[in-house]
């Protein structure tokens, strides 16, 4: 069984500010990090590969840099990593990154085909979810998102039978391979990487792909000439100046602080007590 595991590698979110004048994200001095989100894609394909063999291939799109997120996936025991850089493909929004690691997918898969390609759920800094399914479209996968549990593969009928997480509760999916997951995160436990792969990871020769590496010809796909996407303003949430409101209650009993809150609710707002049917008339 052959995993294909995407990640990005993305700016601490904690850490980002927003420049006041040309409202735009100011990355110097902010540390980059494996999306995390993707540390869980990550996590359940070396969980799957500890229990039924094969091999991983962590993919990320990037600049060179990014290959720091590679010998950090190299060091939690993956097996191989390609890094897709190239300056065409500089600037490149959600329809024209999906393309590129579609055709970098496409590539891998001519050495060992690939049964499974894992993503987060999204990332931390454009936060679309729209990568993963874009790739899924592209290469004709069955597209499982917000998955929170691979219950079981079949390697023999072709099948995967996984837990999705929807509004309404569970759903239990069966599909036939080869597919595509988006990964919840909490799903699984990170694991901490060994001695013998943090030195591997620093041995590692990491693979740079460029475009013509990857076998894209149709260079109109990728970068900013295959990006529609405009972004017209970046700007930080003003925090709002509310202060916490404290309600005493006439005893310490859940009913009496219930009994409190809706005095409080329906006080402050006569149409939502009308609704409930709390005020005669």
């Amino acid at each position: 069984m052959h995993i294909v595991v995407c990640i990005k590698q993305v700016p601490d979110s904690a850490q980002i500010r927003v420049h006041p004048v040309t409202n735009t994200i100011m990355r110097q001095g902010v540390p980059a990090i494996i999306n995390p989100f993707d540390l869980y894609a990550i996590e359940e394909a070396l969980h799957l590969k500890d229990k039924m063999g094969g091999r991983v291939t962590v993919l990320t799109m990037g600049p060179p840099q990014a290959e720091d997120a590679l010998r950090k996936a190299i060091a939690y025991g993956v097996d191989d990593v390609v890094l897709l850089t190239d300056r065409a493909f500089a600037g490149a929004d959600t329809l024209a990154t999906s393309f590129a690691l579609a055709q970098a997918i496409r590539k891998i898969g001519e050495a060992t085909p690939v049964d499974l390609v894992f993503t987060g759920k999204q990332t931390i800094d454009g936060d679309t979810a729209q990568v993963g399914p874009g790739i899924a479209k592209r290469l004709g996968l069955q597209l499982l998102t917000y998955v929170s549990t691979v219950d079981e593969i079949d390697l023999e009928q072709q099948t995967i039978t996984v837990q999705r997480r929807s509004e309404g509760g569970v759903q239990v999916i069966k599909t036939r391979l080869p597919a595509l997951i988006t990964m919840l995160e909490g799903t699984n436990k990170i694991r901490f990487a060994s001695m013998d792969d943090m030195f591997r990871s620093a041995r590692f020769a990491v693979p740079q792909w460029n475009k013509d590496r990857a076998g894209i010809e149709d260079v109109s796909k990728i970068g900013l000439k295959g990006s529609p996407t405009v972004v017209s303003k970046v700007f930080a949430p003003k925090p709002k100046a509310v202060k916490a409101q404290m309600i005493g209650a006439d005893g310490d009993t859940p009913q009496a602080k219930a009994a409190a809150l809706l005095d409080v609710l329906t006080s402050q707002h006569p149409r939502l007590a009308n609704e409930l049917g709390l005020i005669a008339g």
